[in-house]
């Protein structure tokens, strides 16, 4: 990631020790043994970095734990070889909605076939570690905990190798440990309903992550890297995560008395406004998955679910519109207020004070719409694409005025659209230019901005930088778009 060197400076420079790494009285394999829970883990060794792969931190979330929050592990584990590839959680390529080409697509990447050969399925809550070769508990270096993105749909830790990151950190004189961790994504992770809130299952996915931070607090150590110097990193819906993070349980981020996290970098993602886990939205979402699963005729249609075989809950969680498809980023799966996990929406939470207060760096690119409006090339006209935001992002409470406003405020003019400063060339249809600078700002750049705005009045002791990247101006039809970081 281009920004990667540039981030770390600036967050774990400042912290970095010159601390000798333990290279003395080593075995050939690395090998850490851990207390929490019991377990010795066996990792590899490539060129000046330490990798395990795959470390279990929860119970499998399978059968009766399917669709429940996160169980930590209190079992033994006995030795674990950590070298394979960790298993991603159960994917959502695409929705078959709308496109047909998506459609086809997802189709046959949400089978349980490729989603074997994608190497995904449910007993997925595992973390990979890399550190420099021969850290140990004496080493106490910085921690810089990866959450990934992907829409809340999709995304795993074996996407993200973080080996070039500390072979560069090492290579800077301040050498860090990279953590990643997998969490529940789609309708694994983020299933919404009235049912779901009355049963205590709502943001699982958020949940993992959180006891995946717990998991460090107690064994990172071991690995060389020190628990009081943790710095959170996510990427577009792992961006979104991080700012979850700091607004958990009204910012309590604490384990044990101890902070989680000193630090925190979002790259493309902030506060999302949400409406609740039993609100319209979530419980139309609800009621489809249900319908689908061939649940609706159920006393209990929560248990239905999480009693149904693993190929048709997949089908049935991944039935609804997913983020690479016409409804764009009106995400069907994403973190909800409850009352208790996220007791309001987020900018809600900041604006009271109630996050982690922690020095931060936030930025985005300059055309993170474009992505996103690939897949609406229906849309020709300005009241074409005022229709599209009122039903597809904004049915159940949707002012029509404000929704025109939005739309007027940017020109019908390709010259002033997304990717910028293209003039008249990358306009994929005759609105996409218009449309992803709308969904690029609302969803992404205004966001930001407000997030910044919210914090510095809440806390303006507490330092935070931002950017907008703009490195591959140029590239056809997307330019700096989501995910080039």
């Amino acid at each position: 990631m281009k920004w990667s060197f540039t981030l770390l400076s600036l967050a774990l420079v400042p912290y970095a020790t010159a601390v000798p790494i333990e290279e003395a009285k080593r075995a050939t394999t690395p090998t850490v043994t851990i207390a929490a829970p019991a377990a010795t883990i066996v990792g590899e060794t490539s060129g000046t970095v330490d990798t395990f792969n795959g470390i279990p931190f929860a119970e499998p979330p399978t059968g009766s734990l399917r669709l429940k929050p996160p169980v930590a592990l209190t079992t033994g584990l006995g030795k674990v070889t950590a070298t394979g590839t960790a298993q991603s959680c159960p994917q959502m390529f695409f929705s078959d909605n709308w496109s047909s080409l998506t459609g086809i697509l997802g189709s046959l990447l949400n089978t349980p076939l490729l989603q074997t050969i994608t190497d995904a399925g449910e007993d997925c809550l595992t973390i990979n570690i890399v550190r420099p070769k021969g850290a140990g508990p004496t080493s106490k270096l910085p921690v810089l905990f990866w959450i990934f993105g992907g829409g809340f749909e999709l995304g795993g830790t074996s996407t993200y190798d973080g080996t070039n990151i500390v072979e560069n950190s090492i290579a800077k004189g301040t050498p860090i440990v990279f953590v990643a961790v997998n969490y529940r994504v789609g309708g694994f992770g983020f299933l919404a309903g009235k049912e779901i809130l009355a049963d205590g299952s709502s943001n699982l996915g958020l949940l993992d992550q959180r006891l995946g931070l717990q998991w460090v607090a107690d064994n990172i150590a071991q690995f060389g890297g020190d628990p009081t110097k943790v710095t959170i990193w996510g990427e577009s819906a792992g961006s979104i995560s991080v700012l979850d993070q700091m607004v958990l349980y009204d910012g309590d981020y604490t384990y044990k008395g101890q902070p989680l996290f000193r630090g925190a970098i979002m790259d493309s993602g902030s506060i999302i406004p949400t409406s609740p886990v039993d609100g319209d939205a979530a419980q139309k979402v609800y009621d489809s998955v249900v319908s689908a699963g061939g649940c609706s005729s159920a006393s209990d249609t929560l248990e239905c679910l999480r009693g149904l075989d693993y190929t048709t809950y997949l089908n049935a969680a991944n039935s609804v519109p997913g983020i690479l498809s016409y409804n764009s980023v009106a995400l069907s799966y994403l973190p909800r207020p409850d009352g208790t996990i996220l007791t309001d929406s987020p900018e809600v939470l900041v604006k009271d004070g109630k996050y982690a207060a922690v020095p931060m760096i936030i930025g985005d690119q300059e055309d993170e719409g474009t992505l996103f409006a690939l897949f609406q090339s229906n849309l020709s006209t300005t009241q074409q694409v005022i229709d599209y935001l009122q039903t597809v992002f904004f049915s159940y409470n949707g002012n029509k005025t404000i929704i025109e406003g939005l739309v007027n405020a940017y020109p019908d003019d390709i010259t002033f659209g997304s990717p910028f400063r293209t003039g008249i060339f990358n306009n994929w249809y005759p609105q996409y230019k218009r449309l992803a600078a709308i969904l690029g700002d609302a969803v992404f750049t205004l966001t930001r901005r407000a997030f910044l705005n919210l914090a510095n009045a809440a806390n303006p002791d507490v330092p935070s930088w931002s950017y907008l990247s703009s490195y591959d101006y140029g590239t056809p039809i997307l330019g700096t778009g989501h995910g080039t970081d």
